[in-house]
């Protein structure tokens, strides 16, 4: 790999580890924002919440708007508006303030993220250069998912929470300068647009986040919980038959018939779910339970982005001698193994012997995780659908995310006592990694090709 392809991945990584950061890094902070600006009830849940949304719910659109307008200038344009979203964030008078502009900054996310990853699919020749290439973005993918922790406890406890947000105003100035100089433009031939698919699409999605983002404060059987969930499903159900029939289709449904690309989404999904789900129990259950200050839990994670980044390695070097599917598996069995030693810790637990071993395992097990499913997704898709098929990728990740904070929320409200409820937080996460190992097992499974048998000679 030359100098200047370094220079491009490395780039382009800044930008994945500044989005995926952000998903979390306001988790420590909250309490804090809550204060200054006088959230009332659980409304300061919406600082997380927002991003989400925004995220989410055009992560799709704006796959496909770097395949058509460009990927370059999708990404390029994404990350100004990153920056003023950002700057906005730390500026806020007001939750309400606060609140908006984390939606924007979540809309600028869904045109980064998606963008970024696939001028990576189409810089690095498919093989061992991109499977490296991958590594190297799941890698940081999986130490911006985890480093929210270290990094938003120090931050908030010294410099305060806006400080979490104009973290980000060098990092994008310096993808803007650099951007035009490094990245090469790249696009698919077409250049129709599907605006229904466009809608009923963004409607689905951003009906499903809004339901799982409003399960911790209404619970899985409210009526808006329903009511949120029907409509992503009326909408979902809209948006394929607009696919089936439209001559320029947002996602063409032959993407969605690749068991790769379907399996490869899986591995990102679960994963999210598993490794959020515990990220938030694991925050409250520190502070709460074991008396970590914001500051001390931050360094006690440093574990987790360092596992990360070795398990992203290690499966990059395993998928040289074998195929996707055994290294999805083992990634998902190891976060499981993580969850459950998590989910027996006590208060005399000390750190080497309580939070370390499992805060290792998940880590090391998303590493690995990030990197299988992004090889198996990307790899399932045509050239012309790089960016919808990061979209998706990165779709799953975010999507995965909402539903796990939602599942562990629910778990740890379900059950009497602050401990139990961590503990039933921990072991849910763990089923659904478990889970995760059985459904994914099925879907990357190589096909069973018929062999026809010859027929019969009868001799007379």
């Amino acid at each position: 790999m030359t100098a200047r392809l370094w220079g491009v991945l490395g780039l382009l990584c800044a930008a994945n580890f500044m989005v995926i950061l952000d998903s979390q890094i306001v988790l420590l902070a909250l309490p804090s924002v809550e204060r200054d600006l006088g959230f009332a009830g659980g409304g300061a849940q919406w600082v997380l919440s927002a991003y989400l949304l925004g995220f989410g719910g055009l992560l799709l659109l704006g796959g496909r708007t770097a395949d058509l307008a460009g990927r370059r200038r999708t990404f390029l344009g994404g990350t100004a508006l990153f920056l003023v979203a950002s700057l906005l964030c730390g500026s806020a008078w007001t939750g309400g303030v606060l609140i908006g502009a984390r939606v924007l900054q979540g809309i600028s996310a869904a045109l980064m993220a998606p963008s970024a990853l696939s001028i990576v699919t189409a810089t690095f020749a498919e093989g061992p250069e991109r499977n490296r290439a991958i590594a190297v973005w799941g890698s940081v993918g999986g130490f911006g998912a985890t480093a929210a922790l270290l990094v938003g406890g120090p931050l908030t406890g010294v410099l305060g929470w806006r400080s979490i947000f104009f973290l980000n105003i060098p990092v994008a100035v310096l993808l803007l300068g650099l951007g035009p100089v490094l990245l090469a433009e790249s696009r698919n031939g077409g250049r129709a647009y599907d605006p229904v698919g466009a809608l009923t699409v963004t409607l689905a999605v951003s009906a499903a986040v809004y339901g799982v983002v409003q399960v911790p404060e209404v619970g899985w059987t409210s009526g808006w919980t329903a009511a949120a969930f029907a409509v992503a499903v009326a909408a979902g159900a809209l948006f394929v038959r607009v696919e089936a029939r439209s001559a320029a289709p947002l996602v063409p449904l032959r993407t969605l018939r690749s068991r790769r690309l379907v399996g490869g989404n899986t591995v990102t999904l679960v994963a999210a779910m598993a490794v959020f789900g515990t990220s938030f129990a694991l925050s409250r259950f520190a502070q709460g339970v074991l008396a970590y200050s914001p500051l001390e839990f931050g360094f006690a994670t440093a574990v987790l982005p360092v596992m990360a980044v070795a398990g992203s390695y290690t499966a990059q070097a395993a998928l040289r001698r074998v195929a996707v599917r055994p290294v999805a598996m083992a990634g998902l069995a190891v976060m499981a193994a993580g969850c459950l030693l998590l989910g027996r810790v006590t208060e005399t637990s000390g750190y080497a012997a309580g939070l370390l071993p499992g805060l290792a395992l998940l880590g090391f097990g998303l590493g690995a995780c990030g990197v299988a499913g992004a090889v198996a997704a990307l790899a399932g898709a045509a050239a012309g659908d790089a960016g919808l098929a990061s979209g998706i990728n990165t779709a799953a990740f975010q999507l995965g995310g909402a539903f796990g904070v939602a599942v562990s929320s629910t778990a740890v409200l379900s059950w009497p006592g602050p401990a139990a409820g961590f503990r039933a937080a921990f072991d849910a996460s763990a089923g659904i990694a478990l889970a995760g190992v059985l459904v994914v097992g099925v879907l990357l499974a190589a096909p069973v090709r018929r062999v026809s048998r010859p027929e019969k000679v009868r001799v007379r």
